[in-house]
């Protein structure tokens, strides 16, 4: 399975896409840059990434909040 749910550009030339991934028989949530390389028409991923197991969703939705908090108490965000 892979299937991205979300992409959104980081700049001119890179965006970050979040989705679900399989490697290996793991389900794995994967957040990571691709970008537009000058001999290839489409984006390509680069190792500026992080995958992890999806069994650690409720541990990273406990820290994305907790980073929304605290850009909110900043007025970062």
């Amino acid at each position: 399975m892979q299937k991205v749910v979300k992409t959104f550009q980081k700049n001119k030339f890179q965006e970050i896409r979040v989705g679900v991934t399989e490697y290996e028989g793991n389900d794995l949530i994967d957040i990571r840059t691709w970008t537009q390389r000058q001999d290839v028409e489409e984006k390509t991923p680069t190792s500026k990434g992080v995958s992890i197991n999806v069994k650690l969703y409720p541990e990273l939705k406990e820290a994305v909040l907790a980073l929304e908090k605290e850009l909110k108490d900043a007025k970062l965000i």
